[in-house]
């Protein structure tokens, strides 16, 4: 059996760590005036500048034979083409399928699945167009002003990312609002504001079965039907993305406005299926298109580009050199734009869910770490906050600087500012200030930064759907390159069953004493327990909407 840790390549890296372990980065630059355009590159309103990272010529080298030996080009042929990769689910992995604008078929299990991704195309099309010009009316007339997305995870994250960095181009007449926590305090502040005659919501789960998304849809429901009055009609102000259309028509919502993908879509993955209906709604269906677009692009780009000259598969290795043989635990994601703030939310389910794994392929426990611990923030904010242990602490942090190059007008000196500040950190954390800070007059050497900390800067030409399709994917494949690279399964999420199912259980026994939970529980479960009534459940498996089989709650709808 193929042991990663024992291979030549790996061994070679091992020894490569040693002998470099006191090289400067700033070193590598003095001894290779062209280092910058070596280890930069493009990929259309992408370009990456990873010459600040802690790799020889040697180490680059080395990692790029670290790909060409692992099985990434037959496990990237075999996602494209709809293999089943997702083996411990027996499933192919396609999302890439889902922003595929070529006319050629993709076949799973034989059968052509681009016409079905053409159709559900093209109802998000005229769903979004008909919301967007006022044509899609609520119960008593009037266009729709509010969009509330219910989702968690990649039913939320993806979506909420996307429109707020897309929001300069969002519909003038459209507020947007995601409820993703279970916490009821989260619902009761958005729906507070709104009016449930102008209000349209997405109710956006794949299984239609998630916990605290049906419990956030049904208590949207029943404000819904408590403040709309005698008209109310739920099929008139709630559509669905789901894979279950059956359960989403008990819930209320028309058969027409269940909006499909698929079980080889995966949550994190499926911003690009009908899950992406607000970006749909917000930035219109080209706007969407757009987003594909780059997507497509980038995937191109993965597809044909040597490793050499490959942008995910360089991100890849840069990030396997750094937890595999620098020892770092983490991954920061800085943007400096503050349209991108959820960017590093988004990235941390992507990454962390996806190679947070510790068994291969064959269930076998690996003996070298996967995934990072993934976090961040805005570079503004993060400068003021936790740059001081990047730049003098103990830990060895990577980070990805990201920014987009032209400003909104008006802030031409804000964006400036902006950009220069970003550069200076990344200069900074490598030089650092061995000699102390200029007129520091007594301060000792003790106090300075060492700097040859690791960084890349990735720029957008402009923050445009189709740039920020093009971002998205190369995260994608960079951790799909890294899954590959330590033959670990990037996406089952067993972790998130596993909880998933325990709260099942324990919701279950909430007005029990059950002996099935460590005395801890139990006895948290008794304190929880004298707080607590635990809600009935809803009659009718939930049908209380117009048509659905029972009499909706009337109340007199609030101004």
């Amino acid at each position: 059996m193929f042991q990663l840790t024992r291979s030549v390549t790996w061994q070679a890296l091992k020894e490569l760590q040693k002998t470099t372990a006191d090289d400067r980065i700033s070193d590598y630059f003095a001894g290779d005036p062209d280092r910058f355009d070596k280890m930069s590159l493009r990929v259309g309103g992408l370009f990456l500048d990873y010459s600040k990272q802690p790799v020889s010529d040697e180490v680059l080298e080395t990692l790029i034979e670290l790909a060409e030996h692992s099985a990434l080009v037959q496990r990237r042929a075999q996602m494209f083409s709809g293999d089943i990769i997702n083996v411990t689910e027996d499933r192919p992995v396609l999302h890439t399928a889902l922003r595929n604008l070529g006319e050629g078929p993709l076949k799973v299990d034989g059968k052509d699945v681009m016409p079905e991704i053409q159709r559900t195309r093209e109802q998000i099309k005229q769903f979004s167009e008909a919301v967007r010009i006022g044509e899609w009316k609520g119960f008593d007339g009037r266009r729709i002003k509010a969009v509330v997305n219910i989702g968690i995870g990649g039913s939320d994250l993806g979506p909420n990312m996307a429109c707020r960095a897309l929001l300069k181009y969002r519909h003038p007449e459209l507020s947007f609002h995601f409820v993703s926590n279970v916490d009821g305090a989260h619902i009761q502040k958005v729906l507070s504001g709104l009016d449930p005659a102008t209000t349209l919501f997405i109710v956006s789960t794949k299984t239609f079965s998630t916990q605290e998304t049906l419990l956030n849809a049904h208590t949207a429901r029943r404000w819904f039907l408590d403040n709309a009055g005698e008209d109310a009609d739920v099929g008139a102000h709630f559509i669905a993305a789901s894979t279950n259309k059956a359960a989403a028509m008990a819930f209320g919502i028309r058969e027409e406005n269940v909006f499909e993908f698929w079980a080889w879509v995966g949550g994190r993955y499926s911003m690009w299926s009908s899950i992406g209906l607000p970006i749909a709604l917000s930035i219109g269906f080209e706007g969407f298109m757009e987003l594909l677009e780059g997507a497509y692009e980038m995937d191109q780009h993965f597809l044909s580009a040597p490793f050499a000259e490959n942008m995910p598969v360089l991100m890849a290795l840069i990030g396997i050199w750094h937890i595999n043989f620098q020892g770092a635990e983490t991954q920061a994601i800085v943007p400096y734009d503050q349209a991108l703030h959820q960017l590093p939310a988004f990235l941390q389910q992507l990454d962390m869910e996806s190679n947070g794994k510790s068994v291969d392929i064959f269930g076998h426990p690996v003996d070298y770490k996967t995934g990072p611990i993934v976090w961040g923030q805005t570079g503004s904010n993060g400068q003021h906050a936790f740059f001081q242990l990047l730049h003098q602490g103990t830990r060895y942090v990577p980070i990805d600087f990201i920014a987009s190059l032209k400003p909104e007008p008006g802030v031409e000196d804000h964006h400036f500012a902006l950009l220069t500040n970003m550069l200076a950190q990344a200069n900074a954390f490598m030089e650092g200030s061995l000699k102390g800070e200029e007129g520091s007059g007594s301060r000792p050497d003790p106090y300075s930064c060492p700097g040859n900390r690791p960084s890349s800067v990735l720029l957008l030409d402009e923050l445009t759907p189709r740039n920020l399709g093009a971002l998205i994917a190369l995260y994608e494949h960079k951790v799909f390159v890294q899954g590959v690279i330590w033959n670990i399964n990037s996406f089952d999420q067993w972790g998130v069953q596993l909880g998933k199912r325990i709260a099942g259980e324990i919701s279950e026994h909430i007005d029990a004493r059950s002996q099935d939970f460590d005395a801890s529980t139990q006895r948290l479960l008794a304190l929880v327990r004298g707080h607590f009534t635990p809600p009935d459940r809803e009659p009718n498996g939930g049908k209380e909407a117009k048509g659905e089989g029972a009499r909706p709650r009337r109340k007199k709808r609030q101004a």
